[in-house]
């Protein structure tokens, strides 16, 4: 893991691709076949898998706790290095090198037994056993090795790497086809598998599989019909894009599973759908978007909140918050085995499209908890902005645009689809409170908290956050007047002299207990 951390710190030194892709291809082709897997994980920021469920379960508490045992230390000095650094990893490595931390190198751990904490720190009941696991784990890690087993572990590696360099890297170090590459990662969801793969020149394995999630598809985001019309051409397709939860529906005989955007099993929280789709005399994969509907209507996404993280929703609440799967695309069809599936991900759209149609799936005017997605083909700028408002008069978010000819690109943003949304209104608020940022803007308050006027009660009450909307130097500026209009301040955040007007755009405006003025703006 040492060698790897030297790795990571190389890789975060320079801006220049090229260099880093260089310095991983030569650090792939050196390690061991139990190595590769695991290194190419650890480079994505993740200490399992994108398609592997697991979570480490490991808060703030347990790592300060371990951190300070280990330093012999206050629990409040990391707290303290966080907040010069906006970085758990730094803040840990800091610690460590004040404290003298530095152990045996023979006793470094390698990447297989760091890996294998992780998963045991996953199954250890309770945050005490847990701590005590990353704190045997950290003894004998030196400071910066200890930095990145902690970044690693809190999926916050920030070194400038992408996914997409990794792949690039890989193809490199082994010499296959990137794209080959590309494919395969998007099949297997692991780009551990997929490093080994390569190596082994056995990308043609990567196959779509049942009950083996792979990433959604994405959309650019534009605003301008005309530019939409002449980036895709005519006639495009377009569909309302609704305000819900991204899912995939992945079905094999009377097994039925759902996942999330982040490839989780969210099949317990909705278990009319997983019902409604047993009976069906189909097996394959559908991407959709589940939404809270009701008497006929799409309910806000509100309401459907009330449905998120229940692994079994009582009878009441399924009263309460029905929900459907509104079916846009078909990704595989049954093959013919438990989990196999003949892909149609490089099918055009209007074919798979017309499979869809085929699916007889039992629809939510007819008693099922399915519906197709509302799709019109427009040839016109003018046509586009009619649809648009329809969008909106059906209470949804706007226009999900595509072109009939496009194949389904597995995580990607591709130019195939295009996503058509509008600021709902603007409304001109003063910030009374800011934060310093995280990542490349630890140095800088970047995250505003921005109030309005309560005319009745005569006084200013919160209303929203936010975290993006201003340049680098605009924030820089501002991180400059902030700090010398600071009323007080709270550790990480300060609260300001409400003078400054800022002007937010939302989409929605809901009702919310988060924040003074009762209302949220998204």
């Amino acid at each position: 893991m040492r060698r790897w951390s030297e790795l990571a710190e190389r890789v975060a030194a320079t801006t220049r691709t090229s260099e880093k892709t260089a310095l991983l291809a030569d650090y792939f082709r050196g390690l061991t076949a139990d190595e590769l897997p695991i290194a190419a994980v650890f480079l994505t920021g993740r200490p399992f898998p994108e398609s592997d469920q697991r979570a480490t379960g490991l808060g703030w508490s347990a790592i300060a706790r371990s951190v300070a045992a280990l330093a012999g230390v206050p629990r409040t000095a990391l707290g303290e290095a966080y907040d010069r650094w906006s970085d758990l990893g730094r803040a840990v490595e800091d610690v460590l090198e004040a404290a003298g931390h530095h152990p045996d190198p023979a006793a470094s751990p390698s990447l297989p037994e760091v890996a294998a904490t992780y998963a045991g720190i996953e199954t250890a009941s309770g945050p005490a056993r847990k701590a005590a696991l990353l704190g045997a784990l950290l003894a004998r890690c030196d400071p910066l090795t200890a930095k990145y087993v902690v970044k690693v572990l809190g999926g916050e590696l920030r070194i400038g790497l992408r996914e997409g360099l990794v792949e690039a890297a890989i193809a490199r170090a082994f010499d296959r086809p990137l794209e080959a590459v590309k494919w395969a990662g998007m099949l297997a969801g692991d780009i551990g598998e997929t490093a080994v793969l390569a190596r082994d020149d056995r990308l043609h394995d990567a196959a779509l599989a049942l009950f083996h999630p792979i990433k959604f598809m994405l959309a650019s985001p534009a605003e301008d019909a005309d530019e939409i019309i002449a980036r895709l051409g005519a006639p495009v397709w377009v569909e309302d894009k609704y305000d819900g939860i991204r899912a995939q529906l992945h079905k094999s005989g009377r097994e039925v599973r759902l996942y999330s955007r982040d490839l989780h099993d969210v099949s317990g929280q909705f278990p009319e759908v997983v019902e409604s789709a047993v009976d069906l005399a189909w097996d394959g994969i559908l991407d959709g978007e589940i939404l809270a509907y009701k008497n006929g209507t799409v309910l806000p996404f509100q309401s459907l909140q009330a449905r998120l993280g229940r692994k079994a929703p009582s009878a009441a609440i399924r009263e309460e918050v029905p929900v459907i799967f509104v079916a846009f695309d078909v990704l595989g069809v049954g093959g013919g085995g438990e989990t196999a599936v003949d892909p149609l991900l490089r099918v055009p759209l209007d074919e798979r499209r017309a499979r869809l149609t085929t699916l007889d799936l039992p629809l939510a005017d007819e008693g099922g908890r399915f519906a197709l997605s509302h799709l019109v083909s427009v040839d016109s700028a003018d046509g586009l902005e009619a649809a648009f408002a329809d969008a909106r008069g059906r209470r949804n978010e706007g226009l999900m645009v595509k072109d009939p000819r496009s194949g389904y690109s597995p995580g990607r943003r591709g130019l195939g689809w295009l996503k058509m949304k509008k600021a709902l209104a603007t409304i001109d608020c003063v910030v009374v409170g800011v934060e310093v940022g995280h990542g490349k803007r630890h140095g800088v308050l970047s995250d505003y908290t921005f109030a309005v006027r309560d005319e009745e009660r005569g006084r200013l009450v919160n209303i929203g956050k936010a975290y993006s909307g201003l340049t680098d130097a605009e924030i820089a500026e501002m991180t400059r007047w902030f700090e010398a209009h600071t009323l007080q301040q709270f550790g990480r955040y300060r609260q300001v002299e409400p003078t400054v007007v800022v002007e937010v755009a939302f989409d929605v405006i809901v009702r919310s207990n988060r924040h003074q003025s009762g209302f949220s703006l998204r």
